[in-house]
């Protein structure tokens, strides 16, 4: 999952909540007391459903269909390919919505950790988490993801697959999103 997916899960709790699971792939290490105790709940939080998800039996057998040279970077792939589903399935294709609203707050409001500090801005200014529900904008993001990593362009050659088992991969999303909102979405207090 990644942050729009992570950002369903967490709305229902406070701001430092959510924002600790927005900016969590920027956080390292274990030792969370640098952060505000509901920044921290989030972070851990966002490493549940990151788990949880990475672990799924729907999950393992997506990455075994994936290409073999590039297996090994299918679940960066996915990740953005779930945010995909959740922003079409929710339509944000065709109106605003409050959630992405209120992300774009907080990542407007607060520094994100280093790593991420330059890309925050950009997926703000960008409207990133409506424009998922494209999936030609999703393919674009996955080939510039594999662009920042060292080597081939690992990513971009997952594209044509994704592109080709996309029917699979949201009957995949179908049975694999239920579950995790079962298991890890926080109730609205």
């Amino acid at each position: 999952m990644n942050f729009l997916a992570h950002a369903w899960l967490a709305q229902g709790g406070s701001d430092d909540f959510l924002y600790g699971n927005l900016i969590a792939d920027g956080v390292k290490g274990a030792d969370l007391t640098a952060w505000a105790a509901e920044v921290a709940a989030g972070i851990r939080h966002h490493r549940r459903v990151d788990a949880y998800v990475d672990g799924h039996p729907v999950v393992r057998s997506v990455r075994e269909r994936a290409p073999s040279p590039q297996r090994r970077y299918a679940g960066i792939a996915l990740d953005l390919v779930w945010d995909h589903f959740v922003a079409r399935d929710l339509g944000l294709a065709r109106q605003e919505s409050r959630l992405v609203a209120r992300c774009y707050r907080l990542l407007a409001d607060r520094p994100a950790p280093a790593r991420l500090a330059p890309m925050m801005p950009v997926l703000v200014e960008q409207d990133w988490l409506h424009r998922y529900a494209d999936f030609a904008f999703t393919c674009r993001a996955i080939r510039g993801i594999g662009q920042r990593l060292s080597g081939p362009n690992r990513l971009a050659e997952l594209v044509p697959w994704l592109v080709g088992d996309y029917p699979r991969l949201e009957a995949d999303f179908q049975r694999l999103w239920p579950e995790v909102r079962a298991a890890l979405e926080i109730p609205e207090a």
